[in-house]
């Protein structure tokens, strides 16, 4: 009898392995069946508008060749949605002409856009519309799912032509249940005295039932069959406080769902139902008066305490508040220095005040000592760029909070940061009492960092219980833009005028040498109608007037304009080209501007050069002489700003111009960072 039990318990494990292996088995088939795909980016072409897809935030693909004028853009970082996606993305920076992934984000309609010749495309103006949308990297949001298929408003997408189909709306699919898995105990606990096959239970349909997922319904809507005519984008019960009403939400099996809207955009004309104002999410934009690139660089050091940081952070939740965050205004990131400097969050992690207060609550002190000066350092190299956010059309400002004084040297950090366009402010709290001032490590430390020492960018507090009367006069001035003196740099600054000899001793092919020389020159600088202006002056016996300031506001169209340049042949009369560049040139030269002459010539002029080169010198035009071949030293010398040295060049053949490009804009730059800061 012993012999049977053990023999009908040996098979009954055997068959619960069994089992258990197929179970398994199965398992790993059912999880494989429901294993989410990988995410791939759609293709979309240039002509695709905003107002065709029906997403309110998704990641694209952008062919090559964008840059076309035929596909229109409207408005100016926000866009109207009757606009290219892929030429707003090229007009804004984050793509070239050659194409790539972005990220495009729906936010509410303006009752204005306006336009604006940015990257080699100009955006019009528009009088309002009904949505806008924004475009940034295409680095997705942890938690979001982007759509691997657009949704469209009509059928009939052009992204078809692209490859692309349309995807209808769909509930998100239930997984199939499997089996419950049986234990041994369960098999064991079967009475073995029993001849027939035992049957395991299989689950009812009412377990079944209670496995499956069920989507929560959207918290404040009623549950009902979708409206393909509502505009609303709808979130589930998840949603947390502060989220941006632009992303996609998911449900608790992952799949992402939205309702679709429908965008009647016809191709050809704008429908008169477009020019509605009424938003669709209630998203500000930003305070377009105080349109500004921010980091705050806050004390985490040990010295200043639990409660001391928990006021500092106050400051900065007020003025996230204050300066009305967005996309068309001021955006803010925050860096906390201690031993070592660390980056919280960058100017594009948080689009509106409501998140950015919400993060700043968030930052835990990281103790150490109070290197500043690496901190300005740690910012110059990596905080504004690009990828972080930093628009070049906004100034860049860094604001410095300090307790007591700094445990480094601030100085040479805070010269590299001026020359790179950073305008620094500094707020310093509780500073070193007279038995204290041995420890200072630089004295004046403050009036060494700030952008300028008129009193406009220091702030200095008593205790930190006052710190927090500095809030509204530090917003007035961060927002101040037409002060923030160190927002221009030596490349982005300046109106330069090349006075080019295009006498016949030059020659047709030292001629084209010429204008390369000048193209190499022009490359380095930021072009633009607020920033580097360029234009060009050939002379002979006559003079022509090739370009002047304001004609051309971009890099690629200035170097179109200098290789059309046709060369002139003549004589040489330098100091009458000289007047005439004062005359047709400088005399257009913005106020703000430096004014920069570039004269090349090869050889001695027939005219007098002294009196023409002492009025640029008196009308502060700063001029550079270059001379080649047969030029003639001392006179290269009086047509050049003091001292001579740095602003004259002798070079004896044509095809070695292009050695003296560094140097030249070394000087520029040199001689520009050298100027009084107060």
């Amino acid at each position: 009898m012993r012999t049977v039990v053990l023999t009908m318990k040996a098979s009954v494990i055997e068959m619960f392995l069994v089992l258990l292996v197929t179970g398994v088995h199965s398992n790993k088939e059912t999880s494989k069946k429901i294993k989410r795909p990988k995410f791939t980016v759609p293709q979309i072409n240039c002509d695709v508008k905003a107002g065709k897809i029906i997403n309110p935030e998704f990641i694209v693909k952008c062919p090559a060749g964008c840059q076309d004028p035929k596909f229109h853009v409207y408005g100016t970082d926000v866009y109207a949605s009757y606009s290219s996606v892929c030429g707003a993305a090229v007009h804004s920076g984050v793509l070239d002409n050659s194409g790539g992934k972005i990220l495009v984000r729906k936010v509410a309609g303006l009752s204005g856009y306006k336009g604006s010749y940015s990257n080699g495309v100009q955006s019009l103006s528009l009088p309002r519309w009904r949505e806008s949308f924004i475009v940034l990297e295409s680095k997705p949001k942890k938690g979001v799912t982007y759509p691997s298929a657009l949704t469209y408003s009509s059928s009939k997408s052009p992204a078809a032509q692209a490859g692309e189909t349309t995807k209808a709306y769909q509930r998100p699919p239930i997984p199939a249940t499997t089996a419950q898995p049986v234990t041994l105990m369960q098999l064991l606990a079967v009475t073995v005295d029993v001849a027939t096959p035992t049957i395991l239970p299989r689950p009812s349909p009412s377990a079944a039932s209670t496995t499956s997922i069920r989507r929560p319904e959207p918290v404040g809507h009623r549950s009902q069959e979708m409206d393909l005519w509502s505009t609303t984008t709808y979130t589930s019960s998840q949603n947390r406080p502060g989220a941006d009403p632009g992303i996609q939400r998911q449900d608790p099996s992952g799949a992402a769902f939205e309702k679709p809207v429908r965008a009647d955009v016809s191709l050809g004309r704008v429908p008169k139902e477009e020019l509605s104002t009424q938003s669709l999410e209630p998203v500000s934009l930003g305070d377009p008066n105080c349109k500004i690139d921010l980091s705050f660089l806050i004390d985490g050091s040990t010295s200043i305490g639990k409660r001391r940081f928990r006021i500092q952070k106050q400051l900065l939740a007020g003025v996230a508040q204050a300066l009305d965050i967005g996309p068309a205004g001021p955006l803010m990131g925050v860096v906390q220095y201690g031993d070592n400097p660390a980056t919280h969050f960058n100017l594009k992690t948080h689009m509106n005040s409501r998140d950015l207060k919400t993060a700043i609550e968030k930052i835990t002190q990281r103790g150490g000592l109070s290197n500043v000066g690496r901190a300005i350092s740690f910012v110059t190299r990596n905080f504004f760029s690009k990828a972080n956010g930093n628009r070049s059309s906004a100034p860049n400002v860094v604001v410095v909070m300090v307790d007591g004084w700094p445990t480094d040297k601030v100085e040479e950090a805070s010269r590299l940061a001026r020359e790179s366009g950073i305008n620094i402010f500094f707020i310093t709290i509780e500073g070193a009492a007279e038995n204290e001032k041995q420890y200072v490590v630089e004295p004046n430390f403050a009036n060494k960092a700030v952008c300028r020492t008129n009193g406009f960018y220091s702030f200095h507090v008593q205790s930190w219980f006052g710190l927090h009367k500095t809030l509204q006069p530090l917003v007035k001035r961060v927002c101040d833009t037409d002060r923030l003196a160190c927002s221009k740099t030596c490349l982005n600054s300046a109106d330069i005028g090349f006075v080019i000899d295009g006498s016949s001793s030059v020659g047709t092919g030292n001629f084209r040498t010429v204008l390369q020389f000048v193209t190499n020159l022009t490359k380095e600088f930021e072009i633009s109608d607020t920033d580097t202006r360029v234009g060009a002056v050939q002379y002979t016996y006559e003079q022509r007037l090739e370009f002047g300031f304001d004609q051309y506001s971009s890099k690629p169209d200035i170097l179109n304009a200098i290789k059309r340049v046709g060369y002139w042949s003549g004589g040489t009369s330098t100091g009458a080209a000289i007047n005439f560049a004062l005359e047709q040139l400088f005399k257009k030269s913005k106020p703000n501007k430096r004014k920069l002459m570039i004269l090349i010539t090869d050889g001695r002029s027939y005219d007098d050069v002294r009196i023409p080169a002492m009025a640029a010198h008196l009308k502060g035009v700063i001029t550079y002489a270059i001379g080649v071949a047969w030029a003639a030293q001392e006179e290269l010398e009086v047509i050049a700003t003091h001292p001579a040295r740095d602003h004259s060049f002798f070079v004896d053949e044509f095809d070695n111009l292009y050695q003296y490009v560094p140097r030249i804009i070394q000087n520029i730059c040199t001689e520009f960072n050298s100027q009084p800061r107060n």
